[in-house]
């Protein structure tokens, strides 16, 4: 099979909550004709809700949705090997992950009936890549990366949960203190549980919380994890798309050669409270079918292995050994 793109990130099911919304929207960068013209073979869904009382009623919703969209005959549930089936030529492989444990456990939730959520979530999805435990704010289980609180005692309990569900844990959205306590706790537990940060760049580049600063990036490198790049303007560059070509760089200088994959997290911006942000994305930069460019600029740029690593084979070598 030819060269094809994993995204490891987008926001897609949060979309189809909103009344009219389509998986054929041009106006999102991850709606179904992007991925297609991106040759996204593999998009990992997000199923996100932000922190409040409305949270595990989006969170089981989105997991509906997910259900829904494996019906449809543009998608397939992404498993090992099966991409290669002739009837999942032209179609999009999709699997479920969680960004914030709210999305199944509210801040007033008994911790039984939030992983019953969680049991309902996996069963509508069939499988849950990776679950971040918070979003940017604090919540139950931990500090998200606009705070500095780290790992609570729920949020132990919740990896002690998961511990043998072979659910990768994400850092994308901890605070620093958070995925410090979240990779102590994994290791005094002796868990095998995997690691990455699926929508992150480097903070030595663009010096934002949000992205990984070099010991945490390393950390990730050293157990085999995926660092995602995050095509957000704000985690890029402010000014200058061409910043993501000195991430990938930076990612190579640290040694994750074997790490750096896609994680592009296209959202539907147009309705953002924070108009300072705006734009979100560069123009051009906006939507999957970009794959196809950055490929060609990353192959010429570095070699056609880093190319084929980062569209699609550090993330399919993390995928079939969990």
């Amino acid at each position: 099979m030819k060269n094809f793109n994993i995204d490891l990130h987008c926001d897609l099911l949060c979309y189809l909550l909103k009344a009219g919304s389509t998986i054929d929207d041009r106006e999102l960068g991850c709606s179904l004709p992007y991925l297609k013209e991106g040759n996204v073979k593999l998009q990992v869904m997000a199923i996100y809700a932000s922190t409040d009382g409305n949270s595990t009623v989006d969170g089981v919703k989105q997991s509906v949705i997910f259900s829904d969209l494996l019906k449809n005959e543009n998608f397939f549930l992404f498993e090992s090997g099966n991409y290669k089936n002739t009837e999942n030529k032209d179609r999009v492989g999709i699997i479920a992950s969680i960004e914030n444990a709210s999305a199944f456990c509210g801040e007033n939730d008994t911790l039984e009936a939030g992983f019953k959520n969680l049991e309902a979530i996996i069963e509508n999805t069939q499988k849950i890549l990776y679950l971040g435990i918070t979003h940017h704010t604090e919540n139950r289980f931990g500090g998200g990366n606009n705070s500095e609180a780290g790992l609570k005692d729920d949020g132990k309990v919740l990896i002690d949960y998961i511990a043998d569900r072979r659910i990768a844990i994400d850092l994308s959205h901890t605070s620093d203190q958070l995925a410090y306590d979240i990779l102590n706790y994994v290791d005094q537990k002796n868990y095998n549980i995997p690691i990455l940060a699926s929508h992150s760049n480097y903070r030595n580049i663009q010096n934002k919380k949000r992205n990984l600063p070099d010991e945490l990036a390393k950390e990730v490198i050293k157990r085999k994890g995926l660092i995602g790049l995050n095509l957000i303007r704000e985690w890029l560059d402010e000014k200058n798309p061409e910043r993501l070509y000195e991430h990938i760089q930076h990612g190579l200088d640290l040694g994750a050669e074997d790490v750096i994959a896609y994680g592009a997290d296209f959202f539907y911006d147009k309705e953002h409270p924070d108009k300072s942000r705006y734009p979100f994305f560069f123009e051009g930069y906006d939507n999957a079918s970009l794959f196809n460019t950055t490929n060609n600029r990353i192959e010429k740029d570095f070699s056609t292995e880093i190319m084929e690593k980062i569209s699609y084979k550090n993330a399919l070598d993390f995928i079939e050994r969990i």
